[in-house]
C-alpha cells in the first residue's frame, strides 16, 4: 500500500514552506537556523504533523491546516518560551515512533 497522492501533496507542501522559511503559521519566528543547529526540533515538528494528520476512507487529507498549526505551534513555543500551545499536546501527538529498518525488506 502506498501513501495517497493527497497525503504526499500535503507533506511535500508543508516541507517546502518549512524549509523555505515561508510557513504562514510561523510568520515572525526565526526558525531556519534550527535545521543545522537543533534538528531534533524540526524532527518533532514533522512527527506532530504526521501524528495529527487524518485521512478519509479514500486517503484524502481532511485536516491539513490543523496538522500544520499543531506542528508549527510546537516550533513557535520552542523559539518563544512565552508562547503557550493551546490545547496542550497529548502524548500521541508528540510521540516519536520507531524509524524504519536500515535496509529495505525484499519486495517483489
Amino acid at each position: 500500500m502506498k501513501l495517497s497522492n493527497s497525503f504526499s501533496g500535503a507533506l511535500r507542501t508543508f516541507a517546502y514552506f518549512m524549509a523555505s522559511g515561508t510557513q504562514s503559521t510561523l510568520q515572525g519566528v526565526d526558525y531556519l537556523w534550527l535545521y543545522g543547529e537543533e534538528p531534533s526540533a524540526i524532527e518533532q515538528v514533522f512527527a506532530i504533523y504526521a501524528n495529527v494528520m487524518e485521512l478519509d476512507e479514500q486517503g484524502n487529507v481532511v485536516n491539513a491546516k490543523y496538522a500544520e498549526k499543531r506542528a508549527t505551534d510546537y516550533l513557535r513555543s520552542y523559539c518563544d518560551s512565552s508562547f503557550k500551545v493551546e490545547p496542550e499536546y497529548e502524548d500521541w501527538e508528540v510521540a516519536l515512533h520507531a524509524p524504519p529498518p536500515l535496509k529495505d525488506r525484499n519486495v517483489g
